[in-house]
């Protein structure tokens, strides 16, 4: 059932934006932010409401006639009469791209006819568009005629848009996210706000906003407008945000003009002090034959990294084009890879969960962490500075601040060095911690890491095997620059003759992207022992097989049940076992679906019912991969009704189908039936699961001897 909202329910929650302004951010309202704060508070309720529906939109222009709400008394005499005095203005005061988005095609046809312009009314509406902001910005759209009653501009928009920044942080956030939040559509931190600012003083708030500002109308501007734009890029910055904004600005001004100009390209990206833009700059000026500009640069990150993922691209240019070496650091590294290990084809699509597949069967234990634990420690063992002071600024926020400015140690230093040296001297004593952490928060919002269901298990067994030593070194490192330590950790952690290694898995072709070069360095920094395990693809003639049929009420898994299983093991080719019975779905069978598979109310009124056959249904085909023609059917629906029982099903797939298609193509029809049909396949009962799935075992051995 959809959520109403209440009556003046904007204008609501418009005062809780602006109550906002009333602590401590209201130092750093700009004069016109606070005239427009008190000019709005003094405006009558009727008034107040446009304003704050106005506020909602999604672009500075309006239509007129979309503001009857019940809530608003004589709502067009009263938006003209807060046209009269300064909240609205006239439409040809906005900007291109608001009108634009906004006006109709026939209305913006129409204004073009009204200012001379000969445009044949089948034109398509990105024609128009080019044609209109081609003859505004050229000033020769002066006339309006009655559109003049039908579009208005907010005069108030640059205002409300650095009330917003001031809000946000970013020059993304709109009002609607305040309905998205109480539609819950959107989780918010309503737990962990603090009356606290994102800016120190004023001027650092009123610089980020236009280096933020710049950034925004520079991605709506055309090509010549891009050409024309000269921003003011020597405003001081004084924060985080208005160096992340100057440096995505000059970074994207200095991509534009590579093409065009080289040296004013590379004149915006020395400017920047983005890792990228300082990565592009020595990239582009290398190439432009000032190769001692370039070593000079490399050779002082090399000196003074200013992150890992800089240093990492450092050292590895210097090395390739200044001292020999025809292969990155990251190529190396696969080429050295510590270890291989051979797995069958069937894991082509699930390798990591093949790997440890291939760990539990020779008795060693195998779990995939990849992110997640080292998030999840991470964002419990530093929860009260992530959640406090310096973690979220209003409630939309997502990111803890000190993270979003990758400032967290700069900012604690003491602290967590205090705090690592107090609950990581013993295992049980961080144990306890994290447990109390993680009662104390569950389910609450965070960015770091996603809440589930045992979400220690794996972390215990990760500390039963480790010296907490080495994991307050990572930890520590982590706070230092999260920003690149935050993701690219190896995909498993294997625990083998009481031992534990971290195994990044890399199948062939894959590659090593520089974050997991980075990540991986530094876990071995700390004292974490780090494969890269090779892959490589072969058959196993003693992988077994299970090839699975089944039979339904119906086609989707979420609303049918199951009917009946069939399931035949094949190893090396020949048949080991075979599985069926009749399922009791608890519903009525369809007639169709009778007449369909020749299953009956009847048939399955003393069957057992599936929560009765899991434990054997799991036991046949653990270990096994999962076969089936269009293998997504049964595999889903099995997966279904062992969630139903709160119980996981996983197991590789391989679909009889698609193999066919891949190495018999050219057949007039894929189905079970036309297949059987051209292999001379005997199929009795096709549509009972056991036949079908006999049939489907037969097609399984002719892909076998395909590949072989």
């Amino acid at each position: 059932m959809r959520k109403t909202l209440p009556e003046r329910y904007y204008l609501d929650h418009f005062y809780e934006f602006l109550s906002f302004f009333d602590g401590a951010n209201k130092v750093l309202l700009s004069d016109d932010a606070q005239a427009f704060i008190e000019r709005f508070r003094a405006l009558d309720d009727n008034a107040q409401c446009i304003v704050a529906r106005a506020a909602n939109r999604k672009y500075a222009v309006v239509v007129v006639k979309t503001f009857g709400y019940d809530e608003i008394h004589a709502p067009f005499d009263a938006l003209f009469s807060l046209k009269s005095t300064g909240w609205f203005g006239d439409v040809l005061t906005a900007s291109v791209h608001d009108i634009t988005q906004v006006m109709t095609k026939s209305d913006l046809l129409h204004l073009l006819l009204l200012n001379g312009y000969k445009v044949p009314a089948s034109a398509p509406k990105n024609v128009l568009v080019d044609t209109f902001s081609d003859a505004y910005l050229n000033g020769h759209i002066v006339e309006t005629g009655d559109l003049a009653t039908q579009y208005l501009y907010c005069e108030f928009d640059q205002v409300l848009r650095y009330l917003l920044f001031l809000y946000f942080g970013h020059s993304r956030g709109r009002l609607n996210q305040f309905s998205m939040r109480d539609l819950g559509v959107m989780r918010t931190r309503q737990d962990a706000i603090a009356d606290s600012a994102r800016f120190e003083h004023r001027e650092a708030a009123l610089n980020a906003f236009y280096y933020a500002n710049a950034l925004r109308q520079f991605s709506l501007f055309d090509e010549a407008q891009k050409q024309a734009f000269s921003p003011h890029t020597d405003k001081p910055v004084f924060c985080a945000i208005g160096h992340d904004y100057r440096d995505r600005l000059l970074y994207a001004l200095g991509q534009f003009w590579l093409s065009k100009d080289a040296s004013k390209a590379l004149a915006y990206l020395y400017q920047a002090g983005s890792d990228n833009a300082r990565e592009k700059w020595i990239r582009e000026t290398y190439k432009t034959g000032d190769k001692a500009a370039a070593q000079a640069a490399l050779e002082r990150i090399i000196d003074d990294p200013s992150s890992d993922t800089l240093l990492a691209f450092a050292e590895d240019f210097y090395q390739r084009k200044f001292g020999s070496k025809r292969t990155s650091v990251l190529t190396d590294m696969l080429r050295d890879a510590t270890q291989s290990i051979s797995l069958d084809e069937s894991y082509i699509q699930d390798v990591e969960n093949g790997v440890i597949d291939s760990y539990q069967k020779k008795q060693a234990q195998a779990f995939r962490t990849e992110n997640t634990l080292w998030r999840t420690l991470f964002g419990l063992v530093f929860w009260d500075w992530l959640h406090g002071e310096f973690g979220v600024i209003s409630e939309f926020d997502r990111r803890p601040q000190v993270l979003r400015h990758n400032d967290f140690y700069a900012r604690f230093g003491d602290q967590i060095d205090l705090h690592l040296e107090t609950y990581c001297k013993d295992v049980k004593k961080l144990n306890q911690y994290l447990l109390k952490q993680a009662t104390t928060h569950y389910g609450k919002v965070n960015s770091v890491f996603m809440w589930r269901q045992g979400l220690l298990d794996t972390i215990q067994r990760f500390l039963q095997f480790t010296e907490v030593s080495k994991l307050a070194m990572f930890l520590r490192l982590m706070t230092q620059d999260y920003a690149n330590l935050r993701d690219g950790f190896p995909d498993i952690m294997v625990i083998e003759d009481g031992v534990l290694r971290f195994e990044e898995i890399k199948a062939p072709g894959d590659q090593l992207r520089r974050n997991q070069l980075v990540t991986i360095q530094r876990l071995k920094q700390a004292g974490f022992n780090v494969n890269i395990t090779q892959v490589n693809w072969y058959q196993d003639p003693m992988q077994p097989y299970v090839v699975v049929d089944i039979e339904t009420t119906g086609g989707q898994a979420p609303q049918h049940r199951i009917t009946e299983v069939g399931m035949v093991k094949i190893v090396n080719g020949l048949e080991v076992a075979r599985w069926q019975s009749l399922i009791n779905p608890g519903r009525h069978i369809p007639y169709r679906i009778t007449q369909l598979t020749g299953i009956s109310d009847d048939m399955v009124a003393d069957a057992p019912t599936f929560d009765a056959v899991a434990d054997d249904i799991d036991a046949f085909t653990h270990g096994c991969v999962f076969v089936a023609h269009n293998v997504n059917f049964d595999y889903g629906f099995i997966k279904q009704e062992f969630a139903r029982l709160e119980r996981s099903f996983r197991r590789p797939k391989l679909c009889t189908c698609a193999r066919m298609r891949q190495h018999r193509s050219g057949l007039p029809s894929y189905s079970l039936k036309a297949l059987t049909e051209h292999f001379g396949i005997r199929l009795d009962n096709h549509h009972r699961a056991l036949d079908d799935a006999l049939a489907a075992a037969e097609l399984l051995k002719i892909i076998q001897g395909e590949v072989e």
